[in-house]
């Protein structure tokens, strides 16, 4: 990632690579984020397990708050499939 402050937040859209399924997430560091959700590194949601490997579709940001990232997050959350992946 570029160089930024440690209170930015953005939102990322992974993407399987083994099934037809995306994740909606906020991280302040999408990289080590990823790292963690493809079980590189310790931690990453339960939920993304079974869908590994990931790719970084989308990423957002950034966002000042933590709030206004998750106020993102969960508009995306509320769309299906593709539309996901649509800026």
């Amino acid at each position: 990632m570029t160089e930024e402050l440690a209170s930015d937040w953005f939102v990322y859209v992974l993407q399987s690579e083994a099934r037809s399924v995306t994740y909606v997430g906020i991280a302040r560091d999408v990289d080590a984020r990823l790292a963690q959700h493809n079980g590189e590194v310790r931690g990453g949601a339960k939920s993304t397990r079974a869908a590994r490997p990931w790719k970084l579709a989308r990423t957002e940001g950034p966002y000042p708050s933590r709030g206004e990232a998750q106020v993102r997050e969960y508009a995306l959350k509320q769309l299906r499939g593709p539309a996901r992946l649509q800026p």
